[in-house]
């Protein structure tokens, strides 16, 4: 008697206890057989079946049930990937959540076809409307809203909040595609090169000082609201900034104002992805200047982060600002949201071992960064998006993908399995101390990114996820 119970309690915690919640195979938005193959493939080797089940759930997540429109029939292909719960497409996002597959486009031409048409709708946007961060399917989607815009955005913008990050996002996702196909068709086409010509001109305009671009402002944004982040200062130009090399980004990639417009993460993935497209450029016939500009910005920020962005600490010395004004100004903090500190090795900015970076890292990880909680189920980092106590399974992420130390990862994985609320699903945020309190039960980037953390434990380090 007393042996069967035993032989049931083994059998009972060896189950897995959160739900296999993907959508039926008939309303799944796109299929990849390799997608599948690899899910079946960890679905049997993980050690831990909650840890199996949500990997299984959130990898295909943005093929599941975010490509709401692809066609390939064209000359080039066009891909159209909402966010989830909101059924927009934004420049970062629809960019974060093809990169769990990048890896997989080698064996999987439709899958490539995917990530070229997402490209290419993204191209078609920026020069369409470099300052929008996210775009409708069609004109007839518009809102009717109280935003003071300049330049007054086309029928097809959703959301004109300029993040730099958003024109980053274009460069990495172009990059990325050229590296694991060789294919430089696309970029060979006028349309590309004008965008990237689009994204070096705005930058070259957000490098102007306030005072010096005052009157010939290229960019304002102004709402009626009672949330501060949700408009900028100054009836719409943001806080005043000194020319200082670095590119202004009125918004963050958490959508929310920024406090000093020289947003530093956003200006240290600019300087990577800059350098990264200048390679696929310097293979095009008679563009020479424009790889020659590229090269030169990327340079130039990087310079510019060099010297304004890194200050010192009462507690942790040197480290990296989040945002800088170049009057000297600076504000020490992190945000959830990537590009962020604590992620700029992800982002291949700088190494996980670098001094500053640890440094950098300590801090973002303690109570000196104000959006740094600690509670009963989680400590981790938020932002002011959705308030105090609020951590974002994004940056536990991060958090695990920036460190080799084996503890900190499996702390980390014990507590993304521990706060999905039994949904299976990870979520934009939960509270600290009761994780049943969620925002967004649907937000594709999150699910493909905990899928992209599995997939470098398999390769970095494998004994802490699959079965010996």
């Amino acid at each position: 008697m007393q042996r069967t119970f035993f032989l049931c309690l083994l059998v009972a915690s060896s189950l897995s206890l959160l739900p296999k919640a993907r959508p039926p195979v008939d309303q799944r938005k796109f299929t990849s057989n390799v997608v599948e193959d690899l899910i079946a493939q960890y679905q049997e080797k993980m050690q831990d079946e909650d840890l199996a089940t949500l990997f299984s759930n959130c990898f295909p997540n943005t093929l599941d049930t975010t490509v709401d429109y692809f066609n390939d029939s064209q000359p080039f292909p066009t891909s159209f990937v909402i966010t989830g719960d909101i059924t927009a497409m934004w420049l970062r996002d629809s960019m974060n959540q093809l990169m769990p597959y990048v890896g997989l486009m080698k064996s999987d031409v439709r899958l490539q076809k995917l990530f070229l048409g997402a490209i290419h709708t993204q191209a078609y946007f920026i020069n369409l409307d470099p300052y929008a961060n996210a775009f409708n399917f069609n004109a007839t989607q518009v809102e009717s809203r109280d935003d003071q815009v300049k330049p007054t955005p086309p029928p097809l913008v959703h959301e004109s909040k300029y993040e730099l990050d958003s024109l980053v996002s274009f460069l990495k996702l172009s990059r990325v595609y050229f590296e694991q196909t060789g294919d430089d068709s696309y970029f060979k086409s006028s349309q590309w090169i004008d965008a990237i010509r689009t994204v070096i001109r705005t930058c070259r305009l957000q490098q102007r000082g306030t005072l010096e671009a005052l009157g010939d402002e290229d960019y304002l944004f102004s709402r009626q609201t009672t949330t501060s982040t949700e408009t900028l200062f100054s009836g719409g130009l943001s806080t005043p900034v000194r020319r200082c090399g670095l590119v202004k980004s009125a918004f963050r990639p958490s959508d929310d104002a920024t406090l000093f417009p020289y947003l530093v993460p956003a200006n240290a993935m600019l300087t990577v992805e800059l350098m990264n497209v200048a390679k696929i450029i310097r293979t095009l016939d008679n563009e020479t200047e424009l790889y020659k500009d590229c090269v030169l910005l990327a340079k130039e920020v990087r310079l510019a982060i060099e010297e304004h962005a890194i200050v010192n600490h009462p507690v942790y010395g040197q480290i990296i600002a989040y945002e800088v004004n170049g009057f000297g100004g600076y504000n020490v903090m992190d945000d959830a949201n990537v590009p962020s500190l604590l992620a700029l090795p992800y982002m291949e900015y700088m190494k996980k071992d670098d001094p500053l970076y640890l440094r950098t890292r300590e801090f973002v990880l303690s109570n000196y960064n104000p959006y740094f909680f600690n509670g009963s189920a989680a400590a981790g980092v938020g932002g002011p998006h959705v308030g105090i106590n609020y951590v974002w399974p994004m940056s536990l992420i991060i958090k695990a993908m920036t460190t080799d130390d084996k503890a900190e990862i499996s702390q980390v994985l014990d507590t993304l399995k521990d706060t999905t609320a039994d949904t299976g699903f990870m979520h934009e945020s939960f509270n600290v101390n009761d994780p049943t309190q969620f925002t967004r039960p649907w937000f594709a980037w999150v699910n493909g990114l905990y899928g992209q953390l599995i997939l470098q434990l398999a390769t970095e380090h494998p004994d802490l996820i699959f079965k010996q």
